[in-house]
């Protein structure tokens, strides 16, 4: 049970999925946590399974949009259950399932102001994580989501900052979000703040914008990276004395490079904080027979530290994974509603 080796040395394994057959079985394995997003729900709903209930908020009235954020919320819901019993036995510790905000706040096509995209996500965050203990909301390592954490965490939801790939944006975004939990009315007991480094990512883009690296320094570019920046949070809350953790997500933990082991990144991170895995990686780890051991504070020899230090212009690089992963962020929510709408017309011809 190659998971609970996983697990074993200090890692917390979280799915990269709410889809519900995978969630029936996710607790046995040990994974503690799950995430979503468009790209996630489209899927689930294009299996099938959901026509009934699409049905039914079609003959409510509802829009493709409010559709498609019901069954997000409904789905995100079925899942939290699934963890409740997790986060009640770590009192808040884990067993969360994150939710993501409106893409479309960050829609290139039709750019909003960043006043009003601040004040949308500080609305979405209190709306969508009311009544929830163990749902955190996802806000992007955007500009606009970096400009609403303070007041977000001030009210006190519990924020996953997704799309995250430099020490800039970590640091912002952690910053912003401790002075807004020292603002928070009901204190810091319930404090709790996770930052999702994406690594495989930045290896594709060295790959492509970084060729002149070394072959042994190419393709350890997010695995230093993502190192490097879970030293500087364990650094920086270490003497805060708070009751839970403040963790760095190693996400994008999926491979690439088909030469590349499927759990390369579940290897080289491991030993501590949580791993958010897509399904079919999980799965490879569970059926690898492998025995996992701390490997997270282990950096590679210095010489390639240096050189990708020296190489990579880190301003760069996130700029273009930024222009990219904001396309990635809102096209998948125009899909899904499109497909909703799609799904509706079909209904509709049916009758």
């Amino acid at each position: 049970m190659s998971l609970k080796s996983l697990i074993a040395c200090g890692t917390k394994v979280w799915s990269d999925s709410v889809e519900p057959k995978i969630m029936k079985t996710a607790v046995g394995r040990g994974i503690t946590g799950a995430t979503s997003n468009p790209i996630i729900i489209a899927d689930i709903i294009k299996a099938g399974g959901y026509d009934e209930r699409i049905s039914q908020l079609i003959e409510q009235g509802l829009d493709d949009s409010t559709i498609a954020w019901t069954l997000n919320d409904e789905l995100v819901k079925d899942a939290q259950k699934v963890f409740q019993p997790v986060w009640e036995r770590t009192r808040g510790n884990d067993g969360y399932v994150s939710f993501e905000l409106d893409p479309l706040l960050e829609d290139v096509a039709n750019p909003l102001p960043q006043g009003e995209k601040v004040r949308r996500y500080v609305e979405l965050a209190k709306k969508w994580s009311a009544g929830h203990k163990n749902r955190m909301i996802k806000i992007p390592a955007t500009e606009g989501g970096l400009a609403s954490l303070e007041e977000v965490a001030a009210t006190g939801v519990t924020i996953n900052v997704t799309l995250c790939f430099t020490e800039r944006q970590y640091k912002v975004s952690r910053d912003a979000i401790w002075k807004g939990a020292q603002r928070r009315a009901s204190g810091l007991a319930g404090f709790k703040s996770v930052y999702s480094i994406f690594v495989s990512r930045v290896d594709v883009y060295t790959e492509k914008h970084v060729p002149d690296l070394s072959p042994q320094a190419q393709g350890l570019v997010g695995i230093v990276n993502a190192k490097q920046m879970w030293r500087m949070n364990q650094d920086f809350w270490k003497d805060k004395n708070l009751p839970l953790s403040q963790e760095i997500i190693f996400a994008s933990a999926g491979t690439k490079r088909p030469t590349d082991p499927p759990d390369k990144y579940v290897e080289a991170l491991a030993g501590s904080d949580i791993q958010t895995n897509p399904p079919a990686t999980n799965e490879f780890v569970e059926k690898s027979g492998k025995t996992y051991s701390r490997k997270i504070d282990q950096m590679p020899p210095k010489e390639i530290v240096e050189e990708i230090g020296r190489k990579v212009d880190v301003a760069k690089m996130e700029k273009v994974l930024m222009d990219e992963g904001t396309l990635k962020f809102a096209d998948p929510q125009k899909a899904l509603e499109k497909q909703i709408h799609e799904r509706r017309a079909s209904l509709a011809a049916a009758k």
